[in-house]
């Protein structure tokens, strides 16, 4: 158990030296002033575990001090020593956030027993802490469903990078989930609870989204009539998520690479210096390398962003996720409405089946309509998704001719699909497409559907 730091403030030199010596000898790091003044300025350098104050003192007294030290460190325990006790100043104490209150002359036993009760609140206080970050990890992780291999390493991912303040990049097409994942990190990052402040870059044209971002001042611009903050000073101390990064354009690429580094901005019209300290969390739905190759993304901003990437895969590379997610949009349904539904196995065959271009947000619309439209049916069957094949048929009229596309990416989709239809039968798929289930194996592997 690490030793508690103790700060004792204390007017009269004798008293002091000798609560000092008294928990020194119990084996605590102690430093001792001698006024309330000091103790505030000390204690606006450094924190400590435990604050043992004189009430009476001139100037600053004990429970001016009490109430600075909670003000800046509310975990920090305060004890109020006083030779002069009355009820009323020990009533006064507990209700401004005292530990204890005790009356001198204070037995070194007596001084032993506080010391070792504020310890064993620390100690209760710091495994509280701990429990609540693992069980917020968990639930934010829980967010995140699906059985694929590619979203087990998403929820591990998650996991990892929450707990720390490094910048991570999200890429996925359209409605893989990329701001539930966004949602899962900031859950079960310590900055949940402060401000968690998401900006659209891709809805506002540059000159708003500088303003959004940056903030003004009055009179800055025509309309700008009072001063705005930005969301990088919304979010101080929280989390920004940056959605659609890559529509950026390159001036303000610019201004954002300078917060990142620095920390620094300015609002529009003003040549004041901001510091801001803000966790970026960005997403897109396109390969921000590529962009950097195109010369449509800095280069030192994208290695800024992408401290830690995560991808994560449209649904038709990870079917399995499918029947989990579906069952999990009835469900809400079912909770919003009190309508007994389940899924027919040929409805969650149709689901399987079908391409999904809209993602994992085209499966929740899908699982909504069929459920709406089966009212006074218990059982969704394939009848009720007739957009589905709807759906197929218009986009194969508006996508027209089929473009050239390569070899391998013909040999995945067909093995992918074979391996749906026949539920993941690996001996059944591989004896269809006569080949031996080791090259199926392997070709699952370099897909990422296995380990």
């Amino acid at each position: 158990m690490a030793k508690l730091s103790v700060l004792i403030v204390e007017d009269d030199p004798l008293g002091g030296r000798f609560v000092r010596d008294a928990i020194q000898r119990l084996g605590y790091d102690v430093t001792l002033v001698h006024d309330g003044a000091t103790a505030l300025e000390l204690a606006g350098k450094q924190s400590f575990a435990l604050v043992l104050t004189d009430l009476k003192m001139e100037g600053v007294n004990g429970m001016d001090v009490l109430c600075g030290v909670k003000r800046l460190h509310p975990e920090t325990e305060v004890v109020i020593m006083t030779a002069y006790g009355t009820i009323d100043n020990a009533v006064e104490a507990m209700k401004k956030g005292a530990f204890d209150y005790i009356t001198k002359p204070i037995a070194p036993e007596e001084l032993r027993l506080v010391v070792e009760r504020v310890q064993e609140r620390q100690q209760l206080v710091a495994e509280n802490r701990f429990l609540r970050a693992e069980l917020q990890k968990q639930q934010a992780v829980s967010t995140l469903l699906g059985s694929s291999l590619a979203m087990q390493r998403i929820r591990e991912t998650v996991q990892m990078v929450a707990p720390t303040s490094a910048a991570v990049l999200i890429e996925g097409e359209t409605g893989t989930g990329k701001e539930v994942v966004a949602n899962a990190i900031e859950l079960a990052s310590p900055r949940h609870g402060k401000p968690f402040v998401k900006v659209n870059c891709g809805a506002l044209p540059h000159t708003l989204l500088e303003s959004e971002l940056f903030g003004h001042e009055r009179g800055a611009f025509t309309g700008a009539v009072a001063q705005v903050k930005g969301r990088f000073e919304l979010a101080d101390g929280g989390t920004l998520l940056l959605d659609e990064i890559a529509d950026l354009d390159k001036s303000m690429q610019v201004k954002l690479l300078r917060v990142l580094q620095f920390g620094e901005f300015e609002r529009i019209g003003s040549g004041r210096t901001l510091q801001t300290d803000v966790r970026i969390i960005a997403t897109t739905n396109r390969n921000l390398l590529e962009e950097v190759k195109r010369d449509r993304f800095r280069k030192d901003l994208y290695f800024r962003l992408n401290t830690l990437c995560i991808r994560i895969p449209p649904l038709r590379e990870r079917p399995e996720d499918i029947p989990v997610l579906a069952e999990h949009f009835l469900a809400g349904f079912v909770a919003r409405n009190g309508e007994r539904k389940r899924l027919s196995s040929e409805a969650m065959r149709l689901l399987m089946e079908h391409n999904w271009p809209g993602n994992v947000r085209e499966l929740e619309s899908a699982i909504e309509r069929a459920a709406v439209l089966s009212r006074g049916t218990e059982t969704l069957t394939a009848e009720h998704f007739p957009y589905i094949r709807e759906h197929a048929e218009l986009l194969e009229q508006v996508e027209g001719p089929a473009q050239p596309v390569r070899l391998e990416d013909v040999e995945r989709e067909h093995i992918l699909t074979t391996l749906r239809r026949l539920n993941g039968n690996k001996s059944q798929t591989a004896r269809l497409l006569g080949i031996t289930v080791k090259t199926l194996r392997a070709k699952l592997r370099q897909y990422g559907v296995i380990e």
